[in-house]
């Protein structure tokens, strides 16, 4: 079975979720708001913001979970 691919962004950022692309965002701030209400919801998941430009991740974790 060969699964879907998805490229990396060239620009903005993106949220990768268990090493998955899953949305894309044109500000960081945009990206983490996502990220962190995803987290809250579902605490087990690896939750990254991706930087395009400078193509790193970025772990996203709540304190006082």
């Amino acid at each position: 079975m060969v699964g879907m691919t998805r490229e990396l962004p060239d620009q903005g950022y993106a949220l990768e979720v268990d090493g998955r692309m899953k949305a894309e965002f044109a500000t960081r701030d945009g990206a983490k708001a996502g990220g962190e209400e995803l987290k809250r919801r579902f605490p087990n998941l690896l939750v990254r913001i991706y930087d395009a430009q400078t193509r790193t991740r970025e772990e996203i974790s709540l304190q006082g979970f």
